[in-house]
């Protein structure tokens, strides 16, 4: 599920409309004069709806490349936490996958999945992840005699 702001919403509901009329992607003249947003502005929703791989922005022209899974959100601080707890399950499953029948994983095999696997997670990011697991009573911390483990709660 992606998630985007109501501005950005605005401008994607705005290029569904002339995408009948612009068969080669909707002008972005044609954005700028239709909508009440400044320059700087209908960029970065356009530079953003582009990195959300919703549409295409290249050339000046914009054509939409899906409209499906789509939840719009009241803000940024509300798109950045639904993404978060995304992350959150995200990193939960790779988890219950590692740790097997076992329930059991090692904190380096756990840091080392988060850093390099799927995610893709920065140091700090892995540490507040594995934090925020634990303050949901997801994972719990073991002390073992050959290091530190953490056990799935479920």
């Amino acid at each position: 599920m992606l998630h985007i702001t109501r501005k950005e919403n605005m401008v994607l509901n705005q290029i569904k409309y002339f995408q009948n009329e612009y068969k080669n992607g909707v002008p972005y003249r044609i954005l700028k004069l239709d909508l009440d947003l400044s320059e700087m502005d209908l960029k970065d929703i356009l530079i953003l709806l582009d990195e959300k791989e919703i549409v295409s922005y290249k050339d000046g022209n914009v054509t939409i490349l899906r409209t499906d899974e789509i939840n719009v959100c009241e803000n940024v601080a509300v798109v950045k936490k639904e993404i978060l707890n995304q992350t959150e399950e995200k990193a939960f499953e790779i988890i219950k996958d590692v740790a097997g029948e076992s329930g059991l994983i090692s904190r380096s095999l756990l840091e080392g999945h988060m850093l390099y696997c799927e995610l893709k997670l920065s140091s700090i990011r892995t540490y507040k992840m594995i934090l925020a697991l634990e303050n949901k009573k997801l994972i719990k911390k073991v002390q073992r005699p050959d290091g530190e483990y953490f056990t799935l709660n479920f």
